[in-house]
């Protein structure tokens, strides 16, 4: 049996749902694409700063020939439980276990069967490298590049998680699947925020997915379009055409066993540290802590407007985190100006941090 044929077989066993293979020449089409990017300010902090590293594998290891790359379908057969209490939304991604965890062992056991049969140098990648995981998965034929910007299986759609070895090893490389968005643009018009632009583009600083993850003050005209998303957002995935009547996944570590899709809104704030870390650390949502996902609540809260939370957020107004305070401060204009007003002037006497104070005098100018 052939190497390649001998790993494909492998991945199987592993129920690896998607395998594909490239080769490790410099993704030189991005370069202008990413110099672009910069100049239209579409990019993030997340995103790596040099463009040679993100477009050349050999970067990441010299004796580079080819990339192993793996598709993990998170779009699984299963029924969230319907719940009249008011709750945070998670995407899709974040409903079960850590799919950088999930995978990364996966392509981890996959070396391990490999090298049974050959000595050979790797470096594995679960959205943890420079490279841009979509084009190299674009190249090795796991799907096309959408107009969502995901990257589009024909057998298990755009609900995918990606991963990759970089190996030493010469596999003949697959072929690139054929673009088929056609004249369809409805992640397009769907999008909460128009991020998403014409030509396969999207302006990553709009997009709410990274809204509920950065750290960065959030727009107060963007947070009103957050809805009740406190981590992610599938908007553009669930209007896809392509994402009707395609295979579901199997990996039971992706089931909504601790979450249900959500998060409860009072326990979030009961939580300690600990306890948070210890019932949700293992979901991908939790990476950027605890108050990150408390601010998001205190936007859901905001765009609801329910005033049966009005003592939880006047609670959140006396926080330790600054940030909190002024998400809190921003939530109770939302629920209640006139009372908000009173309740953030009052505060802003006793009010210590002098980013806080002009974040507080910054709100009452734009509710007023």
């Amino acid at each position: 049996m052939i190497l390649k044929d001998y790993i494909k077989k492998e991945a199987v066993n592993l129920e690896i749902d998607i395998l594909g293979f490239t080769d490790t020449l410099p993704f030189d089409n991005l370069v202008e694409i990413l110099e672009n990017r910069e100049k239209m300010n579409y990019h993030t902090e997340f995103e790596q700063k040099d463009i040679n590293l993100r477009i050349d594998p050999k970067k990441l290891l010299k004796e580079g020939k080819s990339i192993i790359v793996a598709g993990l379908s998170y779009n699984l057969d299963n029924k969230i439980r319907k719940n009249k209490e008011i709750k945070g939304r998670l995407s899709r991604s974040s409903w079960g276990k850590d799919y950088h965890d999930v995978l990364y062992d996966k392509l981890k056991s996959l070396t391990d069967s490999i090298k049974k049969k050959k000595h050979f140098k790797y470096k594995i990648y679960v959205d943890t490298g420079p490279l841009i995981d979509r084009e190299v998965a674009k190249r090795a034929g796991i799907g096309w590049y959408g107009k969502n910007c995901s990257i589009i299986n024909d057998y298990y759609g755009s609900f995918i998680f990606l991963g990759y070895i970089i190996t030493d090893l010469d596999i003949k490389k697959d072929d690139e699947v054929k673009q088929k968005c056609g004249d369809c643009r409805l992640c397009i018009d769907a999008c909460p925020t128009k991020a998403l632009k014409e030509n396969y583009k999207v302006d990553a600083s709009r997009c709410i997915s990274y809204l509920t993850q950065t750290k960065k003050k959030i727009p107060y005209e963007l947070r009103e379009k957050m809805e009740a998303k406190v981590y992610g957002c599938d908007t553009c995935q669930m209007v896809c055409p392509k994402n009707k009547d395609v295979y579901f996944g199997d990996t039971i570590d992706f089931l909504p066993k601790i979450t249900n899709g959500s998060l409860d809104i009072k326990e979030m704030f009961a939580l300690s540290n600990k306890e948070f870390k210890n019932k949700y650390g293992h979901i991908s949502g939790s990476w950027r802590g605890k108050n990150i996902l408390k601010r998001n609540i205190l936007i859901l809260l905001g765009n609801i407007k329910n005033k049966d939370y009005l003592n939880l957020v006047k609670d959140a107004l006396k926080e330790d985190s600054e940030m909190i305070r002024e998400y809190a401060a921003w939530a109770l204009l939302k629920i209640d100006k006139e009372l908000g007003k009173e309740l953030i002037i009052n505060q802003l006497k006793k009010e210590k941090s002098m980013k806080v104070k002009k974040e507080f005098n910054n709100l009452l100018k734009y509710f007023n």
